[in-house]
């Protein structure tokens, strides 16, 4: 097998995830985009975190990560406090709707990734997850 063949069927593996969880998650009225942000917002426990710190840890980086944010913020899923003592510093939180909608969310997210899995022995997943795990690093 050639490389293009690979990378083609990489891109074909992650359009057909990629389209699945559009799917399930647009009748919870957010984007893929936006659930990596609330994942890694609760992954926060509570701790403040920053856009940088949002932007690191998001999957797709060429995301916009302040407007994301600032969608959040609109529908009450996060929630922003400016630094009284240096206004530059912005500190961004998780709100209980956006926990709660997480909770909602999380086994839809959980049902589409079994599906796509699902032909994969377990024996598979550890194999794939190696490969993977090589070509992110």
């Amino acid at each position: 097998m050639n490389n293009k063949a690979i990378i083609v069927a990489l891109f074909k593996a992650n359009g057909k995830i990629t389209e699945a969880l559009s799917h399930g998650l647009k009748p919870m009225g957010i984007s893929i985009q936006q659930f990596n942000v609330l994942r890694i917002l609760r992954g926060q426990k509570g701790n403040p975190s920053n856009l940088n710190t949002v932007h690191e840890r998001m999957i797709h980086k060429m995301s916009n990560t302040t407007r994301l944010v600032d969608k959040l913020i609109d529908k009450g899923l996060v929630n922003r406090n400016v630094c009284k003592e240096n206004r530059r510093k912005i500190e961004l939180f998780i709100t209980t709707e956006g926990l709660s909608l997480l909770k909602l969310v999380d086994p839809i997210v959980d049902q589409i990734e079994a599906e796509f899995l699902a032909s994969l022995s377990n024996d598979q997943h550890e194999e794939i997850m190696e490969i993977l795990t090589k070509l992110n690093n």
